[in-house]
């Protein structure tokens, strides 16, 4: 870890009984809605399940890697417990810190989610970087992210057990593009996590700015930076934006520059500030399944929202479609509600 001078935590804001849906970015929600609401879907996530062995992941760390305690890294043992007590977690997650120099976190299991840094993001990160990671990952619990995480990367692994067959080439890459386009819009919703936890968007920024290449952020010019994403955002050749579209495909993380300018556009938005001032949804209000068609609307109010101001030319094309998949979206939820369907 870096040395630097730590910001006080004496005046952090807590969030108590804070739900998940208070950060998560809408599009986040609404994929989630789209796949919950698939026929059979909960009978895949249970079958995907059957084969993953957590209980033999969490050996697997226990054996391999340094666990986090009040004797083993114990400035990310106060860390952990911080993160846990901002965002109100139910319990908090082990932290293993495992040998290698890429910069790596992930959230693994899906009973008892834990959390593994690499060495190389532990080495580099400053205490307050590392908040945002943690507040990152912690996020992906409380989200639930893991389940829909682990049953990508079983499918993934699936595909590639299968690469010689015409199934694999069909259905299961549909399945997996989906549930990557999802995974991309939940790590932004952990950004905000990451973000509300350490409550210092500079940090968060640092952070971002080591995971795209800026080794010492010392020597990255912030406004020279985030000038890269609007460039990238505002493509003007129609080749380019199909170009985005072919590489984004097998990416299961946003592209580091763009998230960097997504999550301080959200630490300047009125939604954050209102969240600091303690006005959030609380999980004890949540209603699961209830709120799937608002869920819908707004992922397609998010996806017009960022065609209409974006530049390139390819989601021009586009800009009406927002709208007209919110307005189907109402329509299917309300005949269903109003149907045989439970909503559930």
């Amino acid at each position: 870890m870096t040395e630097d001078i730590e910001v006080s935590r004496r005046d952090a804001v807590r969030f108590p009984g804070i739900s998940p849906r208070a950060y998560e970015h809408p599009v986040d929600r609404g994929a989630l809605a789209t796949l919950r609401a698939v026929p059979g879907f909960a009978q895949v996530v249970k079958a995907i399940s059957g084969f993953y062995n957590e209980r033999g992941e969490r050996l697997m760390a226990l054996a391999s890697s340094i666990r986090v305690g009040p004797k083993q890294y114990p400035e990310l043992e106060r860390l952990r417990h911080e993160c846990a007590e901002t965002l109100d977690l139910p319990a908090v997650p082990n932290v293993f810190v495992f040998q290698d120099p890429r910069i790596r976190a992930e959230t693994v299991g899906m009973d008892e989610p834990f959390i593994r840094l690499s060495t190389g993001l532990v080495e580099l990160m400053s205490l307050d970087s590392l908040r945002f990671v943690l507040g990152h990952e912690m996020g992906h619990v409380l989200s639930g992210h893991a389940v829909y995480r682990t049953m990508m990367v079983r499918l993934i692994s699936l595909q590639l057990s299968m690469s010689w067959t015409p199934v694999s080439a069909l259905g299961i890459r549909a399945i997996i593009a989906a549930l990557r386009e999802w995974f991309r819009k939940a790590e932004l919703s952990c950004d905000r996590a990451g973000l509300l936890c350490g409550q210092d968007p500079t940090a968060a920024l640092r952070a971002q700015i080591q995971v795209a290449g800026g080794i010492d952020p010392a020597r990255i010019d912030i406004p020279s930076f985030l000038q890269q994403a609007s460039e990238y955002e505002s493509v003007e050749d129609i080749r380019d934006s199909f170009l985005k579209l072919k590489f984004v495909e097998t990416e299961s993380h946003p592209f580091a520059v763009v998230r960097a300018a997504q999550l301080q556009r959200w630490a300047a938005s009125p939604e954050y500030r209102a969240i600091l001032a303690g006005d959030y949804p609380r999980r004890d209000g949540d209603k699961p399944g209830s709120d799937w068609k608002d869920d819908l609307k707004s992922a397609a109010q998010s996806y017009k929202e960022s065609w209409n101001s974006s530049a390139d030319p390819l989601t021009k094309v586009f800009s009406d479609v927002g709208e007209a998949v919110s307005g189907a979206a109402g329509k299917v939820w309300n005949k269903f509600g109003n149907g045989n369907g439970n909503g559930s």
